[in-house]
């Protein structure tokens, strides 16, 4: 079993799913002789040719568009996006086509399309570099949005993608890209996309994260526990579509929530959450759901955003007011 980090591990998962289906290509810029922006990519294009390994000119739309024809006539493209915020420039290819097509043809036609984009902040990137706009996707009808916390999970999450018949919007928290290394086991493996998993048992409060906040999520459970305080961590993996069943199982033993995302905190993910527990777990609550997010601007530059980026002590300040109430 090799210990890889999360580019290491998406490139596996690209290469496991290129060498057992021959419908599956890779395109993007500089994705090819390259390796792409992060190498992502890395030696794909020597390995599977420039026939299935595509560089494409700078144009978004453009990739976007030629994904939507490849699929229609039988291929499973995998789209790369350099940065989330690059995608702005494909949003109508992707709104009008890759996630209407399904319901536009009443099924005679699905999507297999999986577009990969680095999101986040935390790598010291310019403007369009560093957002986390994962709500933009998440409620566009059509689109599943998937984000993994680790190497194991993000190769396991990329080769369920590329299987799934309809639209996958695979955000990749680039701030992980080689952060840390986990074991990832030699034989392919898959997880289930829509299912959350709790990562962390606890009693007291649960705390609800997903991406590049998960590890941070995690050590603020662990300085919780110093005082006694067990938290219960569930990592989304999967913002759209929401395992509602395992927030709601979790909320109904803890009776207290912390929901944990860099995104922008009004209209975010954690005010979906929100919704759905005070839907079907408002009497079990003790205290309000609250949330630790990203303030309501851009991300700024450079050292800045780290004070923009939820912090552990934050988390933790979070998690210990909610239990006071």
């Amino acid at each position: 079993m090799a210990e890889l980090n999360m580019i290491q591990a998406v490139n596996l998962a690209m290469r496991e799913a290129l060498a057992d289906d021959e419908s599956v290509v890779i395109l993007g810029q500089d994705v090819g002789v390259d390796g792409g922006i992060f190498r992502a990519t890395i030696d794909l294009i020597e390995e599977f040719g420039e026939e299935r390994v595509i560089d494409t000119p700078l144009a978004e739309s453009g990739i976007i568009g030629m994904s939507v024809g490849m699929a229609v006539n039988g291929l499973k493209p995998v789209a790369e996006m350099q940065f989330s915020g690059f995608a702005y420039q494909a949003f109508h290819q992707i709104e009008n086509h890759v996630a209407r097509f399904r319901w536009r043809t009443s099924g005679r036609f699905t999507m297999p399309i999986v577009i990969r984009m680095p999101y986040g902040a935390g790598v010291r990137a310019l403007e369009h570099h560093s957002e986390s706009r994962e709500a933009y996707w998440a409620h566009t009808p059509g689109l599943k949005v998937v984000i993994p916390s680790g190497p194991r999970k993000a190769r396991a999450l990329l080769a369920a993608s590329i299987k799934d018949p309809d639209p996958v919007i695979f955000y990749e928290p680039k701030a992980l890209y080689r952060s840390f290394k986990e074991e990832v086991p030699d034989e392919p493996e898959t997880l289930v996309i829509g299912k959350a998993e709790v990562v962390r048992a606890g009693e007291d409060i649960t705390m609800i994260a997903y991406g590049a906040m998960l590890p941070r999520t995690m050590e603020a459970a662990e300085r919780l526990e110093k005082d006694g305080v067990k938290a219960e961590v569930i990592d989304l993996m999967t913002v759209s579509p929401l395992d509602e069943e395992t927030i709601i199982t979790s909320v109904k033993k803890t009776g207290r929530v912390l929901v944990v995302h860099e995104a922008a905190r009004s209209f975010g993910p954690g005010a979906e959450i929100c919704a759905r527990i005070n839907d079907k777990a408002l009497f079990y609550l003790e205290a309000p759901v609250n949330r630790v997010a990203g303030y309501d601007i851009h991300p700024p530059y450079f050292a800045r955003e780290h004070h923009y980026l939820p912090s552990v002590a934050r988390i933790v300040d979070e998690a210990r007011e909610t239990l006071s109430i």
